[in-house]
């Protein structure tokens, strides 16, 4: 059977650890045998960022930016231990906070839903959308290590020399403190964004922050929502029949444990990162959910959002056998598959999107899975597979399609 041409190419970005593995399993037994792959590769390896100053992220965001679709693995942001571990020159930012900064635009993360993996929160129906915030705040932040007595300040400099002063904290001891800052037009991006996206797929859409604390920054965001709202938006939003209200962080919480889902939950940054984790968790694995940033400028990079599974990795390393959920992994691919199609008029490319997806759902309500779904599943007495079995056991249904 002929492989599917692609004409134009997306930018692939690999990983680290145990995702970099799946990603070349994923590749040589579900992509290669039915696509003539077409991708600018780029190596996200923690060994080639450092290799290269990180200028490697860079040039992949921008690489995005000419190509406009991206599929990235999962990247090892460094701390002090990964520093030694692999011997760094510097303790390299976030390559996802990097590469956000360069596209901007927002990161939408929902749960992919499969028969017999039922969500640990009874009453949730329906998938939950977590759009995040993709610039600034900590993943962009400063951060300083007070030595001792003395004094903190935020100082502005503007153009003309003039300096305007607020005190951050009178120190009597060693501390640590943080700045962070974004900007107006990456939140105006932000809201767009995400009251196109609820009108695109018809679902109501709550934004939450700590404006009652942070009655600057966090008040900021909630005032450009709802100024561009009732400007561009209202009338929107009353004729596609849905909703947009803002609420406290810690009240949206609340709601959303006792909601039947079916909505999208704006976050900032750190808000979605971690939101995403819990509502994918609750959902049924970290590895089941999908993730991708979209640009206002037409940009998609498509990623799973969770981690590099440092523990299997390991295990790895050692000759032993994994059972590595890929899915995540595998929808990546999937969406940036698809989006390459839609933007080239590509129909067989989309088609084979959907059937990779489907083989993929169709494998695990089968009873055949990784280990994390079989602890978790209804189904009684599941067939659990190691990493590379259930990823061969969807190309064999790829196959019979």
């Amino acid at each position: 059977m002929a492989k599917i041409k692609m004409t134009v190419p997306i930018v692939e970005m690999d990983g680290d650890e145990m995702t970099r593995i799946l990603w070349k399993m994923i590749k040589e037994n579900l992509l290669e045998p039915f696509v003539e792959l077409n991708t600018e590769y780029y190596d996200l390896g923690l060994e080639h960022r450092n290799e290269t100053n990180d200028q490697v992220t860079i040039d992949s965001a921008n690489a995005t930016k000419k190509y406009k679709v991206a599929v990235k693995c999962a990247t090892i942001t460094p701390n002090a231990a990964r520093v030694k571990e692999y011997d760094l020159k510097e303790m390299w930012k976030s390559p996802n906070g990097t590469i956000r900064a360069i596209l901007d635009g927002t990161v939408f993360r929902a749960p992919i839903v499969v028969k017999g993996i039922e969500p640990c929160v009874k009453n949730w129906k329906k998938p939950i959308t977590i759009a995040r915030h993709a610039y600034g705040d900590v993943y962009k932040g400063s951060e300083m290590k007070i030595p001792g007595a003395g004094k903190v300040e935020l100082v502005y400099t503007a153009k003309d020399g003039s300096e305007e002063r607020e005190l951050v904290h009178e120190f009597d001891s060693a501390g640590i403190v943080q700045g962070m800052h974004n900007i107006n037009a990456s939140i105006e991006s932000f809201a767009r964004s995400c009251f196109n996206y609820a009108l695109d797929i018809k679902q109501d859409l709550w934004f939450a922050t700590k404006d009652t604390i942070s009655k600057k920054y966090d008040h900021t965001f909630k005032d450009i929502f709802q100024d561009i709202f009732d400007a561009e938006y209202k009338e929107k939003f009353e004729e596609a029949g849905i909703t947009y209200f803002y609420t406290l962080i810690d009240d949206a919480v609340a709601r959303v444990m006792k909601s039947e889902g079916g909505y999208i939950w704006a976050c900032k940054n750190y808000d979605g990162d971690v939101m995403s984790d819990m509502i994918s968790s609750a959902f049924g694995s970290l590895a089941m959910m999908t993730s991708v940033l979209v640009s206002p400028d037409g940009y998609y990079e498509y990623e799973a959002a969770h981690g590099t599974v440092q523990r299997h990795y390991y295990k790895h390393l050692k000759g032993e056998e994994t059972s590595t959920n890929s899915v995540a992994t595998i929808f990546a691919w999937s969406g940036a598959l698809r989006k390459r199609g839609e933007m080239d008029g590509n129909e067989e490319l989309m088609a084979f999107a959907d059937k990779l997806e489907k083989a993929t759902i169709d494998t695990i309500e089968s009873g055949k899975m990784t280990k994390d779904l079989a602890l978790i599943t209804t189904f009684e007495n599941p067939t659990v597979l190691n990493s590379e079995d259930f990823i061969k056991a969807i190309a064999e249904r790829l196959k019979e399609d």
